[in-house]
């Protein structure tokens, strides 16, 4: 039984120059197969809600659901830090609903540690879960729990103005005590800079290549969604031909008779 890698050991890849790696995951499957490699963290995202669930954007999943499915892929794994997204809602109302909320992850999941959504405004919250022992990564750039506000999911801090805040952002969150950024769809240079004046570090997805790790959603890397083309996604397999082709394969052997065969029944 593998020793499960932790926060802190993370933190030090940074001064070690080593890459962290790291995926969402949802499912049995799907972690299971994660832990069999030397894969460093895993995401349990709100990004579940439109992965999994179908839906439009992220802002409909609930606590319960982020708990349900960091259970899961907590009891799957061994080796890999697991991460749980704090959903929209469960974080913005009070410092107190927030740490009540992140205590009720980490208890009921197992998992190493928390994520939020946010810059200046969640500090307080930030300070007060790292002040009560809960680890805590940050998330800058393209928030997709701001869709509303956003309405889109184009480039953010592309201008001058936004850029400044992003990385005075970043070294709040820091000073509050998060363990580590997720920079999620800004321009590589930003992202480079915001990475050299961190000592935590930081993960990318869509942010370039000079982030102290990269992070990808395991459906869009894997190819499930044809519909999936964003730039910063390299689509390691197509598992939607794949998984199409084989039940294709299947409904023609059921409706040739050629399935089930004698060698298959009893």
């Amino acid at each position: 039984m593998g020793k499960r890698l932790s926060v802190i050991e993370l933190q030090k890849y940074k001064s070690k120059g080593k890459r962290i790696s790291a995926l969402t995951a949802y499912d049995y499957y799907s972690a299971k197969i994660i832990d069999s490699t030397c894969m460093d963290m895993i995401l349990v995202g709100d990004s579940l809600g439109m992965v999994f669930q179908g839906k439009s954007t992220t802002i409909p999943v609930t606590l319960d659901q982020i708990i349900y499915h960091t259970k899961i892929v907590v009891e799957s794994t061994q080796n890999p830090v697991i991460v749980a997204d704090m959903p929209f809602g469960s974080f913005q109302i009070s410092t107190e609903k927030a740490v009540e909320n992140a205590f009720r992850i980490l208890k009921e999941t197992g998992c190493n540690a928390v994520k939020l959504e946010g810059g200046k405004i969640i500090v307080p919250v930030v300070e007060q879960l790292a002040a009560s022992g809960v680890p805590v990564f940050g998330h800058l750039g393209l928030t997709p729990q701001s869709i509303n506000k956003f309405g889109s999911y184009k480039l953010r801090a592309k201008h001058a103005d936004e850029a400044v805040i992003l990385k005075k952002d970043a070294l709040l969150l820091q000073k509050a005590g998060v363990c580590g950024l997720i920079l999620e769809k800004i321009p590589a240079e930003l992202a480079k800079e915001v990475t050299e004046s961190l000592e935590i570090p930081t993960i990318g997805i869509g942010a370039g290549p000079y982030c102290d790790g990269q992070i990808l959603v395991i459906t869009d890397m894997l190819g499930f969604d044809l519909d999936v083309n964003f730039r910063f996604v390299r689509k390691y397999a197509d598992l939607n031909g794949i998984i199409k082709n084989a039940v294709e394969n299947y409904i023609k052997d059921v409706e040739n008779g050629s399935f089930p065969s004698k060698e298959e029944s009893y």
